[in-house]
């Protein structure tokens, strides 16, 4: 009872003598990622823009006065990336001098010979950079926040590399923050925990107060006082809120974290499904949803039917909306020509050649046909042709 009456008083003391920890907290920056699929001037904006919200956040952290950054892996896409692209990360990250914390992951393992041993062959540099490489507890902060990395090795661990969190001991007084990267147990898609299994109770049985997470690209409190900031800037078409890290306040040892998350990402994907049933003005609609469509990349996918004027007007928009956008993938799977009447008459075409083209049309329209689609094809392609000659006449 005695005891009970004293607590307060004594967490009191504790909190007046601790002075409030800030930190950043960022993960999977994938320098060097090679954006396959997009064309080669899109993939060289891409890349770009992964340095660009690495300086943003150095000058977050500057803004926020923070006394560290948490990276918890996968800051490079793979060991093999180029020396440019170490000296342009590093250059970005000078924003604030650190200290930075970078934590090898799947990707950036701290293998024998690894992005992190030609850093450190590298010379001077321009931050206070510490690579977690070893399992090891890294003191910040006058020696209030003890940061216990857990590093990976080798791209897949089959073991929780994090066990040794919870016997490990720290200076009393000092916030505990775990670093890692993996996947979480029981607590994220199936698919997603394939490798490098971390503990849903690692913070509790560690007696963290905040465990900082890499590998998920999404910002997610998975489980109590664990967190994945995921990447800051999209990187995929997903909808699991990418582009953003966490800032974290410790206001006493114990008491678990604060944590507030900001955005990061300046690009925008989306994934749009339209169904224009020969209405080209659906497009329109579906894209004027995009708050900024010149950086916005979208991935469209088209569903319906369409006459061969229809068609040639709906390219014709696609063009005019990939000029505009940051990039524009189009799924034209679902999207199947139904030709007109009036498509004929556009051709202003008689005798062989409307036969011709009559015959392709009945072929292109019966579902039984196994030639259904080369038919299609070589009918549109066709009036597209013959529709662009008319023009240039």
């Amino acid at each position: 009872d005695v005891y009970k009456r004293q607590l307060p008083l004594m967490m009191s003391r504790n909190r007046k003598r601790f002075r409030m920890i800030r930190f950043l907290h960022t993960a999977d920056w994938q320098i060097g990622k090679p954006f396959g699929g997009f064309e080669p001037d899109v993939r060289a904006e891409l890349r770009a823009e992964r340095f660009a919200v690495v300086a943003r956040i150095a000058a977050l952290a500057r803004d926020e006065g923070c006394a560290a950054i948490l990276v918890a892996g996968d800051a490079f896409d793979d060991n093999t990336i180029g020396d440019r692209d170490i000296v342009r990360t590093l250059d970005a990250m000078a924003g604030f001098p650190g200290p930075w914390v970078m934590l090898p992951g799947n990707h950036d393992a701290a293998l024998p010979v690894s992005v992190w041993t030609r850093i450190r062959a590298g010379g001077a540099l321009p931050v206070d950079l510490r690579i977690a490489d070893t399992p090891d507890i890294i003191m910040l902060a006058d020696g209030r926040l003890a940061v216990l990395a857990a590093p990976l090795t080798r791209r897949h661990e089959g073991q929780d590399v994090t066990d040794w969190f919870d016997r490990a001991e720290t200076p009393a007084g000092a916030a505990r923050v775990g670093l890692a990267h993996g996947a979480v147990a029981n607590r994220l898609p199936e698919a997603a925990e394939s490798g490098n299994p971390i503990s849903d109770r690692r913070a509790e049985t560690a007696r963290l107060d905040y465990l900082a997470l890499g590998d998920w690209h999404g910002f997610l409190e998975v489980a109590p006082r664990t967190v994945y900031s995921g990447t800051p800037e999209a990187d995929r078409f997903t909808s699991n809120a990418p582009g953003h890290a966490a800032l974290v306040e410790i206001a006493l040892p114990g008491e678990g974290a604060r944590v507030r998350r900001l955005d990061t990402g300046r690009l925008r994907w989306a994934s749009l499904e339209v169904f224009v049933d020969n209405a080209v003005e659906a497009l329109d609609e579906a894209m004027a949803t995009l708050a900024d469509p010149l950086r916005s990349l979208v991935s469209l996918k088209l569903a319906g039917t369409v006459s061969l004027h229809g068609r040639m007007a709906m390219q014709d928009r696609l063009s005019y909306w990939g000029s505009r956008l940051f990039a524009l993938r189009t799924d034209e799977s679902g999207l199947y020509d139904r030709p007109e009447a009036a498509d004929f008459e556009r051709m202003e075409i008689s005798g062989f050649v409307r036969a011709a083209m009559e015959r392709l049309r009945a072929r292109a329209e019966d579902a039984a046909d196994p030639q259904r689609e080369a038919a299609a094809q070589a009918l549109r392609l066709a009036y597209v042709e013959h529709r662009r000659q008319q023009a240039a006449t």
